[in-house]
């Protein structure tokens, strides 16, 4: 069995999206990887810790072990509810998706 495994650690932010491999002992954390990817020394004013994450899109804490292969993701809060945002483009006469003519 290996000692190392490999996992993609991903951030984006409405400008940038960053993808890194990063290379970990074998029993390492969400935590572990968010460090090692050097995620946030590159954007110092996110507070990682306070951010969710994931792991091929299912929800995980950052003590949820990772295994090889693993993509780990780091999701920003919305800026606006989803309710919210349909409910203002309702006003405006629009819709949310695609529009199917007919």
């Amino acid at each position: 069995m290996s000692t190392q495994i490999t996992v993609e650690v991903v951030y984006a932010t409405p400008e940038v999206q960053v993808l890194l491999s990063v290379i970990l002992p074998s029993n390492s954390t969400v935590a572990d990887a968010l460090r090692e990817s050097g995620l946030p020394k590159q954007f110092q004013k996110v507070d990682f810790d306070q951010l969710q994450a994931g792991i091929w899109g299912n929800t995980v804490t950052h003590d949820h072990a990772v295994l090889d292969g693993d993509r780990v993701e780091f999701y920003r809060p919305l800026q606006l509810d989803p309710k919210e945002a349909r409910r203002q483009l309702a006003s405006l006469g629009l819709t949310m998706g695609k529009v199917v003519k007919g």
